[in-house]
């Protein structure tokens, strides 16, 4: 896989990915209609125009996982439907969730196009043959191993496209992606299947696959929980000043190229502020048992919260018929639901 150099990148402005993107999977693609393409942008679309779509689905997949990860916090990765820049303002700053962001959606592209491949819908890609020849204990390859190296190359040129200023957000911006892209290489993992009379299992063919996506953003929100502060540091060097970034304490372990990083406050997101981003957490439901983030003395900010009754359709008393189907009855069932004020 290593030798299929993708010449050309294609990225949106710090993945900000309009709606008429994310929906590229279901129409037919013309390059040149797709907002914001810088002209090696363009060129990448129109030589790749058939890993595109699996490119765009992997950023829909991380905007989604983002979504279920933060769906009990101040800030619940919020798109904007009208917006080239989807999730507004919030990625102007160099805060942590800037740094999951760019990490989740990097991680999505490598992940969308992997499947793609595996799944044979590219003629450009397929399987990895690097896993073949002698087998493990018991086992022997088959079916198709996933080539996760295609999928991170692919995601690299597309997620790093801009970030080659000598600035500390592209630093920090191409350090998330590649924390993004390595959790997809870490987590790959043997799958199997048996075979033999009545499933004995006498032999069993593997071959190397993805985790769940779920898995990642699990692993990927345990980073942004223990996001590195960094600092900025110029640096005057032959092509001008240029910007990295230090950890910001000395006492704590440096981050690893596995870690996320950051260097600018995040806002408290409690109150609407059009310049932040920020919504503000007025009318979300919180969790009345919860003393987390989703319960509501902290997703309300201590402004309190309003209970209102809601009366839910359920099926109940339901009854397995031999064989094969089951009857329900339809109950109406009553829940308290309480809103920030």
């Amino acid at each position: 896989s290593g030798s299929r150099a993708l010449s050309g990148s294609i990225s949106p402005e710090s993945l900000a990915l309009g709606q008429q993107y994310t929906s590229l999977g279901s129409q037919p693609l013309l390059c040149g209609s797709i907002p914001g393409l810088v002209p090696k942008q363009l060129r990448f679309c129109r030589n790749y125009i058939e890993i595109m779509p699996s490119v765009a689905e992997g950023v829909k997949l991380g905007i989604q996982e983002c979504q279920h990860q933060f769906r009990g916090r101040r800030w619940n990765c919020t798109t904007i439907d009208d917006s080239l820049a989807i999730f507004g303002p919030v990625l102007d700053k160099a805060t942590r969730e800037s740094a999951f962001v760019h990490a989740i959606a990097s991680a999505g592209v490598a992940f969308a196009v992997t499947r793609s491949c595996a799944e044979g819908t590219s003629t450009i890609c397929g399987c990895d043959s690097h896993h073949k020849g002698p087998p493990g204990e018991g086992w022997k390859w088959g079916g198709c191993s996933e080539d996760a190296d295609f999928g991170v190359l692919v995601s690299r040129e597309f997620a790093d496209a801009r970030e080659n200023r000598p600035d500390a957000r592209s630093a920090m911006n191409k350090h998330n992606n590649e924390a993004g892209r390595t959790t997809i290489l870490d987590h790959m993992h043997l799958k199997c299947k048996c075979h033999g009379l009545s499933g004995s299992c006498e032999v069993k063919t593997c071959w190397w696959a993805q985790p769940d996506f779920r898995a990642i953003g699990d692993f990927l929100k345990d980073k942004y929980d223990s996001a590195s502060e960094m600092v900025v540091e110029k640096h005057r060097e032959s092509r001008g000043w240029v910007e990295t970034l230090r950890a910001k304490y000395a006492l704590f372990k440096p981050p690893t190229e596995r870690d996320l990083v950051y260097y600018e406050n995040s806002p408290n997101f409690c109150e609407p502020n059009p310049e932040t981003g920020s919504f503000g957490t007025r009318d979300r439901t919180c969790n009345v048992t919860s003393h987390g983030i989703d319960g509501c003395d902290l997703l309300c900010c201590g402004r309190g919260h309003n209970t209102r009754t809601e009366k839910r359709k359920e099926k109940c008393h339901c009854i397995f018929h031999w064989c094969c189907y089951v009857s329900c009855q339809e109950c109406i069932r009553i829940y308290d639901v309480h809103t920030c004020k």
